[in-house]
């Protein structure tokens, strides 16, 4: 018997159990489809990501309240109030780190806007007329405020395009008042439709003098974040060395471990979010391959079924002078056919699923979520299928070839 009549003999036998041959691939198909899914959106939520990191640009530098860190215990030191009005003005200083072109103070929390009867929940982002230069970010309407608005903590603020309809509808915000916090800000600017720019989204944000907001909004004397830009890419880590050591020379720091303050560049935040995005990935889909053994046990069990069924057409055969091989291969030839089937079938799904997962991210909470298709673990999924049809068909296979061909005509 030729392999090409085994492999149609296989493929005959599946046909004629239809409903048994789906759900015996169930759980190949399952597995398959959840490891699909998971490095999809895996794939896609690190992109999003890095896009996010990346608008920040490449010379800028973000220093954080507290230390760094290192276990879930330490996330609390993110709340730290470390950076002070004192760590800016030394930052400022030429003479301490003179490779920064510009440096920005930053505030920012959730508030409660008010116009007349609508009310709108936005994210109050305190900082300087910078914004408009790190961000790329301009009004559409109206204009920005200035550095004379900062030192005299004007009550302005430049508004996002979903908080403008939220509040104000087709009417035209410029010139109006809103409350926060109990605070009047007169609105003097409305950003175009922007989303996502390095986690914050500026469509629902209202954007204040920082100092405006820390003695008005949040009734702080600490930042939240100071951003840095370096004046050029080659003297990017120089400058994170400044400010490592202006800052613990302000704040008495000797032991660099004991820091309570963290400088993060662009690379550096991508680099571990990638990592902790590919870490999750993987673990993900090591859960999402139990169902694959799962699944496998299925094959094995449904094909000893089917050996014990087919017992007097495996003595007939061996009659007419098929080999132990040829039996062997026949059931084996079978069991990978059903797996790398369900295999095919999981790949199908699971991008299709990602793919509408995609398109509804995209739309529904305007993040720029590009589907990815994942085309290594296609491959795994077709090889680990594959792998799983001979590992756990081979044992009925074996049987199969094994049985002696005079018991197995006399079989009732």
């Amino acid at each position: 018997m030729t392999i090409k009549h085994s492999i149609k003999s296989a493929v005959m036998a599946i046909r004629a159990h239809k409903s048994r041959s789906i759900l015996t691939i169930l759980g190949i198909v399952v597995g398959i489809t959840s490891i699909i899914i998971v490095m999809s959106i895996g794939e896609g939520a690190k992109n999003l990501i890095l896009s996010q990191i990346q608008g920040l640009g490449s010379k800028t530098i973000a220093i954080l309240p507290g230390r760094e860190p290192t276990s879930p215990t330490d996330v609390a030191q993110l709340m730290s109030d470390s950076l002070k009005d004192k760590d800016l003005q030394l930052l400022e200083n030429k003479s301490n780190v003179p490779n920064v072109s510009d440096i920005m103070p930053v505030v920012f929390g959730g508030e409660t806007a008010y116009y007349d009867n609508n009310t709108y929940r936005i994210t109050v982002f305190g900082a300087t007329d910078l914004v408009t230069k790190i961000f790329d970010i301009y009004p559409s309407q109206g204009n920005f405020f200035t550095a004379e608005d900062v030192r005299s903590k004007a009550d302005v603020a430049i508004i996002g395009s979903k908080v403008k309809d939220k509040l104000f509808g087709p009417s035209d915000a410029i010139g109006q008042r809103i409350k926060i916090n109990n605070k009047s800000f007169r609105v003097i600017g409305v950003f175009g439709q922007k989303g996502q720019v390095s986690f914050f989204n500026f469509d629902e944000m209202a954007v204040v003098p920082y100092t405006t907001a820390q003695q008005y909004v949040f009734g702080i004397k600490y930042f939240h974040r100071i951003i840095v830009e370096a004046d050029s890419e080659t003297n990017l880590d120089s400058t994170v060395k400044d400010i490592q050591i202006t800052l613990r020379n302000s704040h008495g720091i000797t032991d660099p471990t004991k820091d309570d303050f963290s400088v993060q560049t662009s690379a550096d935040l991508a680099q571990r979010l990638g990592t902790i995005t590919d870490i999750l990935t993987l673990l993900l889909t090591s859960v999402a391959a139990i169902s694959l053994v799962v699944g496998g046990i299925g094959i094995m069990n449904i094909m000893l079924v089917s050996v014990t069924e087919r017992t007097r057409e495996i003595g007939l055969r061996k009659a007419l002078g098929a080999t132990n091989r040829n039996i062997l291969l026949q059931f084996l030839l079978e069991a990978i056919a059903l797996t790398g089937l369900g295999g095919v079938v999981g790949i199908l799904l699971g991008s299709g699923i990602s793919f509408a997962v995609a398109i509804a991210v995209s739309r529904f909470l305007g993040l720029n979520w590009v589907f990815t298709f994942p085309i290594n673990g296609a491959i795994i999924g077709i090889v680990v299928s594959t792998a799983i049809g001979l590992i756990f068909g081979l044992y009925p296979a074996r049987q199969a070839a094994r049985k002696d061909p005079i018991e197995a005509l006399r079989y009732e």
